[in-house]
């Protein structure tokens, strides 16, 4: 299973972009999937994350301003990112816990290669 980000890149504060990651490989289910974010000197935090069937909770730093969904059919997700602000600028990493066929019982954790996402100010 591999996760593909893409859609990074440079905009100006109070600008928008839109982060995709697909899920490929053998899948048989995803449950939940997320955006991280790693700062510099600090851990790596969550942005947003989305069940499966939907519920999405976000960090009250991006709140309001972005917007994750995802599409089951095509192991897809996406997050909107509205009103950027200079310290949003970070790589961004998708997250996916999936089960690769129905005998598991638990899902295996994916990270994505991470996309760069740079606000200028």
């Amino acid at each position: 299973v591999q996760l593909q980000a893409s859609g990074g890149g440079l905009v100006q504060a109070g600008g928008s972009l839109r982060l995709s990651c697909g899920a490929s490989g053998t899948i048989f289910k995803i449950n939940d999937m997320g955006w991280y974010r790693q700062p510099p000197g600090k851990q790596r935090e969550l942005v947003a994350a989305i069940t499966s069937d939907g519920s999405a909770n976000y960090a009250s730093s991006v709140k309001g301003r972005f917007t994750i969904s995802r599409d089951n059919a095509k192991n897809t997700v996406y997050l909107e990112m509205n009103r950027l602000k200079p310290e949003d600028t970070d790589v961004y990493y998708c997250n996916a816990n999936i089960f690769v066929s129905p005998s598991e019982y638990t899902p295996f954790n994916y990270w994505g290669q991470g996309t760069l996402v740079t606000v200028s100010s």
